[in-house]
């Protein structure tokens, strides 16, 4: 990506927030900046101004003439901070309160409104890419980079089998451009494991970082006697190059041969790279390939295998 390609979406993005901001206004008298001032203020308790100003970038004497109109307007109140004599705590009041109200009620009509342009099968794809900029540019990322130590592997909790379901969706609509066909085989595979799974022969692992879900995988029962399948494979891309991937697929293998199977099995497709780079580090073992047309793309389709009774445990 060159410096030009960046600025050039400097400018599409500042062009279409300022079309948003336009929109907004058509309802109420506030700025884009009195509304990020709202809207920071809306979700505190009560915040110093001074803490307010470094939150949000702004010039003192810039923050201070729009709090005096708030203040002029009743929509804020000033009082004392309990902590520090020396500053001012800033409030909204029951006015400042149904401002803000307003704000978000027709801030949502308009981004609604900028969605509703896009296709409903491709809007993860660009929800996806917002977080990707975010992650990338430090808006969620933590100030040094994970480490593999960092990441623990659990069973599931409450929302955690949802959550495959929608970042198998999200992702690999994001990265492959695959349909919500994809999408809809993960919720079945998902629901059949929810319903009629047996603790001691099936299990999921959920990854977690820093609180939040980064990977998953699931080991059930297959068709055939004797043998298990391991499913929904999905590193997130924050957590790739940590082995988490190795991890995930290790736990599978250990788990399946502790629980007497004969066989691991799996089905992929080609364009999956990485991921078959690490069955093949397991020792799985190509089968069978055959080109198929599912989730919107021209695929190939690929059954790998395990000889568990040859894995050493």
């Amino acid at each position: 990506m060159s410096v030009q390609e960046v600025r050039a979406f400097n400018r599409f993005y500042t062009n279409l927030i300022g079309a948003l901001d336009y929109s907004r206004r058509l309802y109420t008298p506030y700025t884009l900046t009195e509304a990020r001032v709202l809207y920071e203020l809306a979700h505190s308790d009560g915040t110093d101004a001074a803490d307010l100003r470094g939150e949000l970038g702004l010039d003192a004497g810039y923050l201070s003439r729009i709090l005096n109109k708030f203040e002029g307007d009743e929509l804020i109140e000033r009082t004392v901070s309990p902590e520090d004599p020396r500053r001012r705590r800033v409030s909204l009041t029951e006015a400042g309160r149904q401002a803000a109200a307003l704000l978000a009620e027709r801030s949502d009509a308009a981004v609604g409104s900028l969605l509703a342009t896009v296709p409903e099968a491709e809007r993860p794809r660009l929800l996806e890419a917002m977080r990707t900029i975010r992650e990338l540019l430090g808006g969620t990322r933590s100030s040094r980079q994970p480490r593999a130590e960092d990441v623990v592997l659990r069973g599931p909790g409450p929302g955690d089998l949802g959550w495959i379901v929608q970042r198998n969706g999200a992702l690999y609509a994001a990265e492959f451009g695959w349909n919500a066909e994809y999408e809809g085989l993960v919720a079945r595979i998902v629901a059949d494991y929810a319903h009629t799974h047996d603790p001691a022969l099936e299990r999921v692992w959920i990854a977690e970082l820093d609180g939040q879900p980064v990977g998953c995988v699931m080991c059930v029962r297959d068709q055939a006697p004797g043998t298990a399948r391991l499913r929904l494979l999905l590193v997130e891309p924050r957590a790739r190059g940590l082995g988490l991937g190795d991890r995930l697929v290790g736990e599978v293998v250990a788990f399946a041969q502790d629980a007497g199977y004969r066989e691991l099995t799996l089905w992929t497709n080609d364009v999956l790279a990485a991921a078959r780079r690490i069955y093949r580090r397991h020792g799985f073992t190509l089968v069978d390939e055959k080109p198929h047309h599912s989730f919107g793309k021209d695929l190939v389709g690929q059954d790998w295998r395990l000889d568990l009774r040859a894995t050493p445990g």
